[in-house]
């Protein structure tokens, strides 16, 4: 991968979001972390120990203000982006377990669409600009099985919000293929994350017992898909979802 790519990952503090910046990171791209976490400011010094450029910037992506102020400091240091990994999520629970239908509320929901489908939305249409100018450019959205099928382990807001993120992808993708510009997705199952190694041992097992391939998937699978569709390789994989569920679906 060319050098002087920019690569801009949100949610950069979580599993997927950091091995997916390290793994770009190893292709020699300059990383933009952002996240509302303070802990991406040690993602990014973990990163540079590497010998990897990475710049973090903290930002809530709920907050229409901060996402203005996040992506206006980024076009003022480069000028533009080359690749956009939107990565940053949530999935909201009660009392520790999935809303039903039901129980969800109307903030909750408008805050999960906030932050899962209207902050890629906001951060696509920033940098687009500047991506049709150089004629170049990746995007990668971070969806979910949950917007491929029915999961019995996703709130309706959340997998309503992935769906979302799907549908917008393929039209940036049809809209913006012309510039050299790829938009696609890619939808992980079940992922062994900080929150999943939260659950408890039976729950585990019971996902594990669904998956064909018997194992949870890793962040570091995921990051090298992303990888791959951000790549000069991927340049005719556009509009596309990479489905990375062991097996647990196939659309």
């Amino acid at each position: 991968m060319n050098q002087a790519k920019i690569a801009l990952v949100s949610g950069a503090a979580g599993a997927i979001g950091f091995e997916s910046a390290l793994a770009l990171g190893r292709c020699g791209t300059r990383l933009i972390l952002l996240d509302r976490s303070e802990q991406v400011n040690e993602a990014a010094v973990t990163l540079c120990a590497k010998g990897m450029q990475a710049e973090a910037i903290v930002a809530d992506l709920a907050d229409l203000q901060q996402i203005t102020d996040a992506t206006t400091h980024i076009l003022e240091q480069t000028g533009g982006i080359d690749i956009l990994v939107n990565n940053a999520g949530i999935h909201p629970k009660v009392n520790g377990y999935i809303a039903t239908f039901e129980e969800i509320t109307v903030e909750d929901w408008e805050r999960v669409f906030r932050i899962n489908a209207t902050a890629p939305f906001l951060l696509c249409q920033r940098f687009l600009g500047p991506m049709k100018k150089k004629k170049w450019g990746r995007i990668i959205n971070i969806s979910s099985r949950s917007a491929r099928a029915y999961s019995e382990r996703a709130g309706t807001h959340y997998s309503a919000s992935k769906a979302a993120l799907i549908g917008m992808t393929r039209k940036i993708a049809g809209d913006y293929a012309a510039f050299g510009i790829t938009a696609n997705c890619i939808a992980p199952g079940q992922i062994m994350t900080a929150l999943a190694r939260q659950s408890a041992p039976e729950v585990l097992a019971e996902a594990i017992r669904r998956i064909p391939a018997q194992r949870i998937g890793t962040a570091a699978e995921v990051a090298s898909a992303v990888v791959y569709l951000s790549s000069e390789e991927a340049s005719f994989v556009n509009g596309t979802v990479i489905d990375m569920n062991g097996g647990e679906t196939m659309v």
